[in-house]
């Protein structure tokens, strides 16, 4: 039987989620968690077997492939903890449940399997004896038929009589010594698929302690492979921090190239200002005389500059007055402009009236 239930031919009748544990295999006693955390965990049912497994995957992993049979009993061992022995996995499975009523549900589906279960072993076992017993009645009958047929009649009678009901015993006892052939055939078959599934079974233990020591092997290589990729990592940073100096330092020397050049080509230029002044201090004595001449010029031209801005502040003066005489005379005409429009009102009212008057007369 496969690990993983083909749903073709498996069906889950229940399911639960809890922590999976195995009893340790050298103390009998111990818990061994097989699963790191809540797994789901199902009931499922063969119609074809007409049997009934507890199965839990965790991941690729099968941590529980338990047939249940009705000698299994599940004990409540804590208000969240329940356990079950199965002897063909050689090991007492434990799940531990988030609540007492996961527990309680779990418990009664677990009673009510093993109550199928048996009543399934029951019903396979009264076929067979059924089948026994079929074929023990048609030997029996058989010769005692034979028997009356020959006392009570004669040979004409056997013949019109005995005949028919002969063959069809014959014909009953065939047909159940065959319905026993098939019913030992069956058991033959059964106990066959029986010792498959131990076989199986202790494949499955021996491939699931492999796969564990395996597991345990990947483990200590895979701490190796992420100590030595941390390692790689740290000397990769320490490399790309040299390399950010190296680049840094690169940057560094180029400005100061740079800076090289724009101070050689500075100097070229200081050197040729150097040399026009050199021809200019030739013709520094003219300069001065130019100079004193220039600062004669520039002082007559402050004493204008004084005369020009003290005429400035005079008409600034007038400005302002003539400002505020223009800001008086607006305001008087527009006094007179508001009596103005009120005498043209005036008149205006005064023409109506004399219209009116012209037209009443």
């Amino acid at each position: 039987i496969s690990p993983v239930p083909p749903y073709s031919r498996e069906q889950p009748i229940f399911t639960t989620r809890a922590h999976v544990f195995q009893i340790d295999p050298s103390t009998k006693k111990n818990w061994v968690p097989a699963s790191k955390q809540a797994v789901t965990v199902s009931y499922f049912y063969d119609s074809t077997r007409n049997s009934y497994r507890i199965i839990s995957v965790d991941g690729a992993k099968v941590i529980i492939n338990s047939t249940i049979t009705p000698n299994m009993t599940f004990t409540k061992t804590s208000q969240k903890f329940g356990q079950w022995a199965d002897s063909r996995a050689n090991t007492v499975f434990g799940l531990g449940f988030p609540s007492e009523q996961q527990l309680t549900k779990f418990a009664e589906k677990f009673q009510e399997v093993k109550e199928a279960a048996k009543l399934a072993r029951d019903r396979s076992q009264e076929k067979i004896e059924t089948s026994s017993n079929h074929s023990q009645e048609s030997g029996r009958e058989t010769p005692s038929s034979t028997r009356a047929s020959s006392v009570n009649g004669t040979d004409d009678e056997k013949a019109s009589h005995g005949g028919p009901a002969e063959a069809h015993l014959k014909s009953e006892n065939d047909k159940l010594k065959i319905a026993l052939a098939q019913s030992s055939s069956n058991v033959k078959k059964w106990e066959t698929e029986l010792q498959t599934l131990r076989e199986s079974n202790a494949r499955l233990t021996t491939a699931l302690q492999e796969s564990a020591a395996s597991i345990e092997h990947w483990k200590k290589q895979f701490s190796a492979c992420k100590e030595e990729n941390d390692q790689l990592r740290s000397k990769i940073e320490e490399l790309e921090e040299q390399c950010n100096e190296i680049n840094k330092e690169k940057e560094r020397n180029a400005q100061l190239s740079r800076r090289l050049q724009e101070l050689e080509t500075e100097l070229q230029d200081k050197e040729l200002e150097l040399e026009e002044l050199r021809k200019q201090g030739e013709i520094i004595p003219q300069l001065m005389s130019e100079c004193e001449s220039v600062s004669q010029q520039l002082q007559a031209a402050e004493k204008r500059n004084k005369d020009l801005e003290e005429k400035v502040r005079t008409l600034r003066t007038e400005v302002e007055e003539s400002k505020h005489r223009q800001t008086n005379l607006k305001t008087e005409l527009k006094n007179f402009l508001d009596v103005l429009d009120g005498k043209i009102d005036e008149l205006h009212d005064f023409r109506q009236g004399l219209s009116k008057l012209g037209v009443d007369n």
